[in-house]
């Protein structure tokens, strides 16, 4: 019964007793209810709270100190990589095979504890339709891993087709733009091709002043490198990341998955290999809504795609052609072209004086 009609009830069997018959057998029988509840009706108004059983758990008994842990190193770790209710449930499967649980119970046990803890996850799925070799979107995001030891904040650069869902992830100590060319060359050939049109935010290695509408003045080298592998840039709203909510969702998804937790190599190159296998690891999944895996997609795709260059951009900007660049511009800039080239390229030690 609900508590409204529970309520009605009450409030019928005080002015039954009070106005009626006036005793508790009458009234129960002329109602139809248990002598019990009349009595507590004529105790208080309100009806006493439904008590809710406390139903032991035998199977999630044993993962609770496992998935409190889990829980608890969270705290320390970075916002954008804890552990969803989903993953959680991997490690499980993956750690602890002998326990056999539903993901739908790891979901609901998670879901109460993070509320307790006060964390509110939220999830926006916006649809959208591509055609093939239409668009990939490209972002920077951080993360961090375990270098040699040493906990590490890195910049990684990501490309997600807009059709397959396939993705690419490499990571840098810092995003210059000779790591943004670089990261574009590595994931195209990742991809087996060139997609016609890539979306972009504001980011400052492609755009130089952001103008009116969606016009750009863009960099002298982005625009070069653009021109040498063939494809259109567009660029997103400011402050309007659901422009290219696919490679935000996909960063999101790829740093709880393959990112909690943290992860640790020697150095960075061992990092981007185990980050190219879990991209390789992801062509086998399948997305909600798609008809076939990640990587069959990928495959179906890459005929739509633009041919790859036969030579790769020249990415390194040598000093003798920013002097000829600088003094063709301004003639009075050839002192800024050593200044930058210099804070780019990396310091020689000191030698010991003999």
């Amino acid at each position: 019964m609900k508590r409204r009609a529970k309520v009605e009830l009450f409030e019928e069997i005080r002015r039954e007793y009070e106005f009626g018959i006036g005793t508790v057998r009458g009234v129960a029988r002329k109602l139809g209810v248990h002598r019990r509840q009349v009595r507590q009706a004529l105790a208080d108004a309100q009806p006493p709270a439904r008590k809710q059983p406390e139903r032991c758990r035998p199977v999630l008994a044993g993962l609770m100190p496992f998935i409190e842990a889990i829980l608890t190193s969270d705290r320390q770790a970075p916002r954008k990589q804890r552990h969803t209710a989903h993953r959680i449930w991997q490690r499980i499967r993956a750690e602890r095979p002998e326990q056999i649980v539903a993901e739908s119970t790891i979901r609901k046990y998670v879901h109460e504890r993070k509320r307790e803890l006060g964390w509110s996850p939220r999830t926006t799925c916006v649809p959208q339709s591509y055609t093939p070799g239409q668009e990939g979107q490209v972002d920077w995001y951080e993360a961090w891993a375990e270098l040699n030891g040493e906990q590490v904040k890195l910049q990684v650069f990501a490309l997600r087709s807009m059709v397959s869902g396939a993705a690419f992830h490499r990571a840098y100590q810092r995003a210059t733009q000779q790591a943004f060319l670089e990261a574009h060359e590595q994931a195209f050939h990742y991809f087996g091709g060139v997609f016609r049109l890539l979306r972009y935010d504001n980011l400052k290695s492609a755009v130089k002043k952001v103008l009116r509408g969606h016009q750009r003045e863009e960099t002298t080298r982005f625009i070069a490198f653009r021109s040498h592998w063939r494809f259109e840039s567009d660029f997103c709203t400011p402050a309007e990341p659901h422009e290219k909510g696919g490679i935000e969702g996909e960063g999101g998804y790829f740093r709880r998955s393959h990112w909690v937790p943290m992860p640790k190599a020697r150095d960075l190159a061992e990092l981007n290999a185990q980050l190219l296998a879990a991209c390789r690891e992801d062509e086998q999944r399948q997305i909600a809504g798609h008809t076939q895996p990640v990587g069959a997609a990928m495959i179906e795709e890459r005929a739509h795609l633009l041919s790859l260059a036969e030579q790769g951009f020249e990415l390194v900007l040598h000093r003798w052609r920013a002097y000829c660049f600088f003094s063709a511009c301004a003639p009075n800039s050839l002192r800024m072209a050593d200044r930058i080239l210099s804070a780019n390229s990396p310091r020689p030690r000191d030698s010991k004086r003999s």
